[in-house]
């Protein structure tokens, strides 16, 4: 594994000082971040997964670097976001959970930096493909913060087609009736636009014709699918391949990440096409892992927990790195790394400073061969429920529950604005585990290791104070069970 850092570092070091050279003068490289939805840890080949067909995908990770714990700053779409787009943990601003139904009236502060304003500032052409979900109002909208063009759509979800006829095949999750194209339309700029087709197809096509008319110059390119996340719907073409899956949920969830992966080889394909391979950073990664009110649809693999949980299966995340000629191919990598990490680095590769008081970490400078080895601790907080890694250690400490909710319930019917996320009266639990050896965090070591608990506590308490109050409280109030233990989350 060191000389597969090692490797690592000299190639993401490469990045930053090797651009595209064109007779008139150096040219930093084209930089495309992909986020998917709701992806889970175990849904990709590359990561273990044998169900859905994703070659495209894992032959993106083949190109360059693959990281094994790869981590979201949050369990859940909006503030995990919120984080990757600032660099920040999203506890230092407020954007703690999601704004549910208050999305018109909030969004990130417009005090903090954007990465497209970083890269704009390097001289970049900048645009924003996809979800947006941090804020629709003035001010927070993607045109506001620093992209020169945004197709998408503003809310956290949107059906796949202008009209349900369209669909090859539809699952029913419980709360679908509420993502329609009504209510988050799809804009172009600021204007609502008539779009038929798949929206992933569609994202694609505008993501292509995007590099197509800013091959000769930089572009950072935002590219945030909103596949696989409910609705559940795809093409037939892509459901008759899985006809051989009983559960229509299943088939569903498989078909779309098919899509998604079909989708990636096309922009892949695209980029060779114009030339652009070899000068272009792509970073693909998930926004949260995979939900659990899917009927088992999805998969993290061998890590515990879902889509909203503190536990690997909720902020655990494929994230991989590809820049062909610059990252040596089939790389594999234990380093812990954040969403936080990928403002810092694409401003080190666009050879502009990282904004002051970014949490996150340039990437090619920490695996630096001459770096100094410094201790990685990362934090989480979803109201008094938090989380800490540090090295191999993550301690969770999590509120106690004496009843689990039925999930569809509580997307139907979400908490009262203004009710508080607070210490449950039942106490709370606190969980230790080695998670180099117990990645599915099976095996509650805080017993045992008393000084562990009491030392991450206190780093944990250390780092909390240089957050804020949550802008707006947790509607999704609800409790879970996980290993036995029943749980109260808040996201």
């Amino acid at each position: 594994m060191k000389r597969y850092l090692l490797a690592v570092a000299a190639c993401l070091v490469g990045l930053a000082t090797t651009g595209f050279s064109s007779p008139a003068k150096p040219r930093s490289p084209n930089v495309i971040v992909i986020l998917t939805d709701d992806l889970g840890y175990g849904d990709l080949g590359v990561y273990g997964g044998k169900v859905i067909d994703t070659p495209n995908i894992d032959a993106l990770a083949a190109s360059g670097v693959r990281f094994t714990d790869g981590y979201a700053t949050a369990a859940v779409c909006a503030p995990s976001r919120a984080g990757l787009i600032s660099g920040r943990h999203q506890a230092r601003f407020g954007f703690e959970f999601n704004p549910v139904g208050r999305d018109e009236q909030t969004g990130v502060p417009v005090t903090e930096n954007s990465i497209a304003q970083v890269m704009k500032s390097a001289g970049y052409a900048t645009a924003m493909v996809g979800k947006w979900h941090i804020g629709q109002a003035p001010g927070f909208h993607p045109l506001d913060r620093g992209f020169d063009s945004f197709f998408g759509f503003l809310g956290g979800a949107a059906s796949y087609f202008k009209e349900p006829a369209e669909s090859g095949l539809q699952a029913d999750t419980g709360a679908d009736g509420a993502m329609t194209r009504a209510r988050f339309p799809i804009v172009r700029g600021r204007t609502v636009v008539e779009q038929g087709g798949y929206l992933t197809d569609v994202f694609t096509d505008e993501a292509i014709g995007f590099i197509k008319s800013h091959r000769r110059q930089p572009f950072f390119l935002y590219l945030a699918y909103n596949a696989p996340h409910t609705p559940l719907q795809a093409p037939k073409a892509y459901t008759d391949r899985y006809a051989h899956i009983a559960s229509p949920h299943q088939r569903l969830y498989a078909a779309m990440v098919t899509s998604l992966d079909d989708n990636i080889g096309r922009l892949r394909k695209a980029l060779a096409d114009e030339g652009l391979e070899r000068d272009t950073v792509v970073f693909f990664l998930s926004d949260n892992g995979c939900p659990n009110y899917i009927r088992g649809a999805c998969s993290n693999g061998h890590l515990a927990g879902y889509k909203a949980f503190p536990w690997e299966g909720g902020v655990r995340v494929p994230f991989m790195i590809s820049a062909p000629g610059r990252i040596a191919p089939g790389l594999v990598s234990s380093h812990p790394v954040s969403t936080l990490d990928i403002l810092p680095t694409v401003a080190h590769l666009a050879g502009v400073k990282a904004p002051t008081g970014v949490d996150g970490r340039d990437i090619a400078s920490a695996l630096a061969p001459t770096a100094k080895p410094v201790e990685r601790t990362l934090y989480w907080r979803m109201g008094p429920n938090h989380a800490v890694r540090e090295g191999n250690w993550k301690l969770l400490v999590v509120n106690k529950s004496d009843t689990v909710d039925d999930m569809t319930n509580v997307l139907g019917s979400p908490t009262p604005d203004g009710v508080k996320a607070q210490v449950s009266p039942l106490g709370q639990w606190t969980l230790l585990f080695d998670v180099s050896k117990d990645p599915g965090e099976k095996h509650d070591l805080a017993g045992a290791h008393p000084e562990v608990v009491a030392r991450l506590s206190k780093d944990f308490a250390a780092w909390d104070k240089a957050n804020v109050e949550p802008m707006f409280t947790s509607r999704r109030q609800f409790r879970s069970e996980v290993d036995g233990r029943k749980v109260q989350l808040f996201n």
